[in-house]
């Protein structure tokens, strides 16, 4: 089975050829640049970019792949959620091929794509299944902190998420508050490596609170007003280098400790991660620390997977088709809002 999966739900244009669960290719066009001069994603902007992209980056996806368009089994596309008006370019795409190919086409959960993706690994990246096993996966980006109990293949069960901010836009937005630019979360990153996490102390919002939600705009408005209560701090390059350390020790602690706590009480010895924070290398390290501690297998996706990108798509598009899931109809429309059930 080969399949043609895009991928515009934000502001990266993506397109991959899957085959019998191996990626034959995977080809992601940015904009990062773009919207960087206005400090976040211009929704109309990002869907004019992906109207210009997406012809060259499906090509560049097939010649990649070595295979023409005659050779596709299914065509699979990001159906939500997302920013509208992206959507709208790869969902009707894709649909348009479908229809000329006389193909099958599945509209994919974005969220749901993301739960698989660290199960793809290798050189070629292929999706390894056969050692699956229940896991409490830690989905984490710019928009959306989501745990989620992942019983069987297929079946899973949203445990909480944020009420509020995700942990990447808290990133990006304390990051911001300290002058960095657009996206401050790898750069907060990066500075952090030599700065002293200890250095200054954040609230942890919700991190003894019984349930598996998120909230993180607290911790965003307690950096607001320590910074204008002590403005000094950003003329020294050191004091920005503890702040992005302190700050992101107390985002990493929260997920961790409440990923962590869900696998207990859950059950489960596996623990997942992926989406675009997950990139994040404190995280990785305490993630890895914390369940080497308890006893807990860890699968994180690539961090070339964790980010925004069509292979994640085309892999649970296929393992839906594999087991008889029926293909979404040509006539749907996006689902800005659809949540992972």
């Amino acid at each position: 089975m080969t399949i043609l999966a895009l991928e515009t739900s934000c502001d990266e244009t993506s397109a991959a050829v899957v085959r019998d669960g191996k990626i034959l290719s995977n080809t992601v066009s940015s904009q990062i640049e773009l919207h960087a001069q206005y400090g976040g994603v211009v929704p109309e902007l990002a869907a004019r970019e992906h109207l210009k992209n997406l012809l060259p980056v499906a090509t560049a996806a097939l010649c990649g792949a070595k295979i023409s368009a005659d050779q596709l089994d299914a065509v699979a596309a990001t159906q939500g959620p997302g920013l509208p008006t992206a959507l709208l370019v790869g969902l009707k795409a894709a649909q348009a091929v479908a229809f000329v190919l006389r193909k099958p086409f599945i509209g994919i959960n974005h969220h749901e794509a993301h739960l698989y993706s660290p199960w793809i690994s290798g050189n070629p990246p292929a999706a390894d299944f056969g050692n699956f096993q229940p896991n409490v996966s830690l989905i984490v980006s710019g928009g959306h902190t989501i745990l989620v109990l992942v019983e069987s293949e297929l079946k899973h069960r949203v445990l909480g998420s944020t009420v509020d901010d995700a942990a990447g836009e808290c990133f990006d937005k304390t990051g911001k508050l300290m002058g960095l630019a657009y996206p401050a979360g790898p750069e907060m990153d990066r500075l952090s490596g030599s700065g002293n996490p200890r250095a200054f102390d954040f609230p942890r919002p919700l991190l003894h609170d019984a349930g598996n939600d998120f909230s993180f705009s607290g911790l965003k408005t307690s950096v607001r007003y320590f910074l204008r209560d002590n403005p000094a701090l950003l003329d020294d390059p050191q004091k920005i280098r503890d702040l992005c350390a302190s700050i992101q020790a107390a985002i990493v602690e929260v997920l961790v400790t409440k990923t962590i706590r869900a696998a207990k009480r859950n059950g489960v010895r596996c623990v997942t991660a992926s989406g675009g924070v997950t990139c994040n290398r404190a995280l990785r390290h305490e993630l890895a620390l914390a369940c080497k501690k308890n006893g807990f297998t860890l699968h994180l996706a690539e961090k070339s997977l964790c980010t925004d990108n069509a292979a994640m798509i085309g892999i649970l598009a296929e393992r839906k088709l594999a087991q008889k899931i029926p293909g979404t109809s040509l006539d749907e429309d996006i689902k800005p809002g659809w949540e992972l059930a």
